[in-house]
């Protein structure tokens, strides 16, 4: 057994075969019959050409077709790649040229755009099609690519070395693949409430010995946060609750239905329409016992909010990224608006300055997060932006995040923003995450996002777009609110009000989006 994904899975399945692994709507697997599930249609990848260290791509809500893919494509040695079912035919096409994707898994209903799409894409040359009769003509149905392949194993050996790809959202360009061994993976984004595993055979029995947790990621499986809260589920044992889509009401009632105890959301994009829907009563969330917040981080109101509807409920923010793996934990009481501050995990996380030396704490130097270690190998098709991002110094290989921060005297880091996303206004640094928390804090505002537009004397001007909860806010009274807490430079100049925002399907702001609206 290797720090493999799929061979570590295989063993959970052998050790706890009838204990329920995936719970989607009306559809309940087992960890024995997800793993057939996964077998048969590793098998059919397999006599379709696909062949180890091959992409295969996954542009599906989530469901058990979702998870068989990703253990399916691990199994035979090929590597999983996710598409934002959200995009048009241009992004597909650039996708899928980027990947180098083989394969396709598709819902039928995106066949319009992967029609005109996948043509395009040279090295795509096997298309699956879920949820019904395909149109496209070499696409075949998912159902009938089981039908005849087996369930049993009969792959050849693994390696912890093998490659794993998850595609970052891609909020302010296109998106880029990040590369990682599968043991890396493994033990970056290990639970930090678990003691780290010291052998495979120690995953598959602290699953064994696992309680009976009910665990749900609420994001979609296109993100990687989902992806990696799904094989934490399952390497600690626990039955995985999917809803297909995000719908609000649709996540309590699978909540209340199935008892979960553990529940994981992507920052207030997820968690202002769940607490709405919370609110309106009718729901009981008594089984919940943990709220995560990775990918995102909740601000200050939204968290009161949560926590007075949730009081016996323990409420977490995580930090890190899709390069990094899971990091820290915010400190207690620390919010965008007041601060955010966090605790390593581990003792490889520290701030590089400018000269990428680790920044002395209680300095007040500012640099920017990094981590050494267990970090992603780099970008695909990208050697350039991968010598940037994954320095070495002093013979030691380093990630550097891009966030902006500081390290207190007590060893905590405290995170400003994303410097990618910093607004310069006159010489002085604006970051959009603390403007965006305090606007939320107001109760006339559902959702914000803040970035900046060209100013002629200035350089550039604050900006906001602002989706109101009824009526909308004057900019006087916005202004106002802003100026309580916030610094003269960093209130917003100028206000877009939309009766929508738009956001990734894991509630990512689109700044590129923002900025167009902004600008009108």
């Amino acid at each position: 057994m290797e720090y493999n994904h799929a061979d570590l899975f295989e063993g959970v399945a052998d050790a706890i075969g009838a204990r329920l692994a995936l719970v989607c709507g009306d559809r309940r697997l087992t960890f024995a019959q997800l793993d057939e599930h996964a077998n048969r249609l590793a098998h059919h990848l397999e006599a379709a050409g696909v062949r180890p260290g091959e992409h295969v791509a996954v542009q599906l809500y989530n469901g058990v077709e979702y998870a068989a893919a990703l253990l399916a494509a691990l199994k035979i040695r090929a590597v999983p790649i996710n598409v934002n079912y959200r995009y048009v035919e241009s992004e597909l096409l650039y996708l899928y040229r980027d990947s180098d994707s083989v394969a396709l898994l598709y819902d039928v209903e995106f066949e319009d755009r992967i029609a005109a799409a996948a043509p395009a894409a040279p090295e795509l040359r096997h298309l699956i099609a879920v949820g019904g009769t395909p149109s496209i003509p070499r696409a075949v149905a998912y159902d009938e690519a089981l039908l005849d392949a087996p369930g049993t194993r009969g792959f050849p050996p693994r390696s912890p070395d093998d490659t794993y790809i998850i595609y970052t959202g891609g909020t302010t360009g296109m998106p880029k693949g990040v590369m990682w061994s599968t043991e890396r993976l493994l033990l970056a984004f290990w639970n930090p409430m678990l003691p780290r595993p010291s052998r495979p055979e120690d995953v598959v029995a602290m699953a064994r010995d696992g309680g009976p947790l009910v665990m749900m990621p609420v994001a979609p499986l296109m993100h990687g946060a989902a992806q990696m809260a799904t094989w934490i589920a399952w390497f600690m044992g626990a039955t995985l609750v999917y809803t297909r889509g995000f719908d609000a009401a649709a996540v309590w009632r699978a909540i209340e239905r199935e008892r979960v105890n553990s529940l994981t959301v992507t920052g207030d994009a997820m968690a202002i329409p769940m607490a709405d829907e919370l609110a309106r009563g009718g729901y009981d969330a008594s089984s919940l016992l943990v709220y995560v917040s990775t990918g995102a981080i909740l601000s200050g109101s939204v968290r009161d909010r949560v926590q007075r509807l949730l009081p016996h409920t323990v409420i977490l923010d995580r930090y890190g990224s899709t390069e990094s793996g899971s990091t820290a934990a915010a400190v207690s009481g620390s919010t965008p608006e007041k601060g955010l501050r966090f605790a390593p995990d581990v003792a490889d996380v520290t701030v590089l300055d400018d000269a990428l030396q680790p920044v002395e704490p209680g300095s007040g130097v500012i640099g920017q997060v990094a981590r050494t270690g267990h970090i992603a190998r780099g970008y695909y098709n990208d050697p350039e932006k991968t010598a940037r991002t994954f320095p070495e110094v002093d013979g030691r290989r380093w990630l550097l995040t891009g966030d902006i921060a500081t390290v207190e005297k007590d060893g905590s880091i405290a995170v400003h923003g994303r410097g990618s996303q910093v607004i310069n206004t006159g010489g002085e640094k604006v970051f959009p995450e603390e403007v965006e928390a305090v606007l939320k804090g107001h109760p006339a505002v559902y959702d914000a996002v803040v970035t900046g537009v060209p100013d002629e004397r200035w350089g550039s001007r604050v900006a906001a777009v602002v989706q109101p909860s009824g009526e909308a806010p004057s900019a006087a009274e916005l202004d106002v609110h802003c100026r309580r807490v916030l610094s003269g430079y960093k209130v917003p100049r100028v206000y877009a009000f939309v009766a929508e925002m738009q956001r990734s399907p894991a509630g990512k702001a689109d700044y590129r989006w923002a900025r167009r609206i902004a600008e009108k």
